[in-house]
């Protein structure tokens, strides 16, 4: 009995590890983390994003879109301008975490 308590306690930290990879995987991009970092703060335009992390429109439009694709952010339109949040909740609570320890 023992050794099959093992075994899936065992599946399911394999389960979850992969999980945590494709995660980390996701935030591996300096300029994702740094936005990411921003919108954290709280819900922020893609022009407060722009300005906060120096990056060219395109580029933060082409992060917020992989981002919105992989469902850690979520976007938010008011008239013409679009404004992100972080919906993963284990997303916001690592980016914080990371914050709190590198910055």
């Amino acid at each position: 009995m023992k050794s099959q308590g093992k075994s899936k306690s065992l599946f399911k930290l394999r389960r979850q590890s992969e999980e945590v990879a494709a995660l980390l995987k996701q935030l591996s991009h300096p300029q994702r983390l740094l936005i990411l970092c921003s919108i954290a703060e709280g819900e922020k335009s893609v022009g407060e994003i722009e300005e906060a992390c120096g990056a060219s429109q395109s580029a933060v439009s082409q992060f917020l879109k992989g981002m919105r694709l992989e469902g850690l952010i979520k976007p938010r339109r008011e008239g013409k301008q679009v404004y992100y949040k972080i919906v993963d909740k284990r997303v916001l609570a690592l980016i914080r975490s990371l914050y709190l320890i590198f910055c």
